[in-house]
């Protein structure tokens, strides 16, 4: 730390705190920013309940050397965030990340901290990058989602439809406002799992942590801030926008999968079914015979990778549009 970080005054309040805190940690990863004000609050405000007897200053003092003062702790969580971005990444072929550093993150805690990069291979050819796409977990992954997003995006569009029309049916009622609440919670909820859906499957970061409340205000407070954060309505949004999204990506995935794979056992139908391999243009049939299956085979193979590339890169875009909608900024 330096004279400057040093020299700055704890904050009395939790609030302050973490105010410090997002402040400390402007500019990095919004889905880490969220979990880091998260946690921290978790931590701090259970250390003031079994501490009746103190004032938030005091307890802010007290925990400041073991959990960290603001830009402490943001220190500590971009560090850490290195290793979690090096485990979503998968490393490119020929290049070997170096072993990396220790850093403490808390007393008896150890991470990674940030290597010091991996080692250059040599620039590879463009059939090197057009065929080490297999390699590539996150395409897999990427594939698949495009394959469960449309019972996700079925699931999403209905739940955000039956809960709005359920809730703005039941205003006129008492009974209104808690299913409203409910369904605004359950949006949140499902946030969350849609984000740990896409980090696993498309290796983009996502929160871990719900949205950070400020627990210092009043119940009604609290209550309005929901209805005010407009990232509760862009997620309702991204919900909406699933059900398209989702016939699109599976519509792609199941008609080049199949058409790929047609070709490329197009020799083995020939055989075991009697299906001939045919070459057709403008209608006219060209020809058929075993000349073609070399020619089947090859056109199903290069379909193939080229699925897969479109579907890494349907892959990285629906991830840009789920952290533009999903996390908090």
């Amino acid at each position: 730390m330096n004279n400057e970080t040093n020299a700055r005054p704890l904050p009395t309040t939790i609030p302050e705190y973490l105010e410090q805190l997002r402040a400390a940690l402007a500019g990095a990863d919004p889905a880490m920013i969220q979990d880091a004000l998260y946690d921290a609050e978790e931590y701090l405000r259970s250390e003031l309940a079994e501490q009746p007897g103190k004032s938030e200053a005091d307890v802010i003092a007290g925990v400041a050397g073991s959990y960290g003062a603001p830009e402490e702790v943001a220190e500590i969580y971009r560090e850490t965030e290195v290793t979690v971005n090096r485990a979503l990444r998968t490393p490119l072929p020929g290049r070997r990340p170096l072993p990396p550093p220790v850093a403490a993150v808390a007393p008896g805690v150890a991470v990674a901290a940030a290597p010091a990069g991996p080692v250059a291979a040599k620039p590879r050819s463009a059939a090197a990058r057009f065929f080490g796409v297999v390699l590539d977990p996150h395409t897999y992954g990427a594939l698949f989602y495009m394959l469960l997003s449309l019972v996700t995006g079925v699931f999403f569009f209905t739940w955000v439809v039956t809960g709005l029309s359920l809730s703005v049916s039941l205003m006129i009622l008492i009974i209104g406002i808690p299913v409203l609440l409910l369904f605004l919670g359950s949006v949140r909820v499902l946030s969350l799992v849609e984000g740990r859906i896409i980090e696993a499957l498309l290796g983009v970061r996502m929160p871990r942590r719900p949205m950070y409340t400020d627990r210092s205000q009043g119940w009604l407070a609290r209550i309005g801030a929901m209805f005010t954060d407009v990232r509760t309505w862009l997620t309702m949004l991204y919900f909406v926008l699933m059900l398209p999204l989702g016939v699109v990506y599976f519509s792609i995935a199941t008609t080049l999968l199949s058409t790929s794979l047609a070709l490329v056992f197009a020799p083995l139908a020939d055989v075991a079914l009697d299906q001939p391999v045919n070459l057709w243009i403008n209608d006219v049939n060209m020809g058929d015979g075993v000349w073609l299956w070399p020619l089947a085979v090859a056109a199903g193979l290069v379909l193939l990778f080229a699925t897969l590339h479109l579907a890494r890169a349907i892959g990285r875009l629906h991830g840009a549009i789920a952290k533009h909608l999903l996390v908090r900024l």
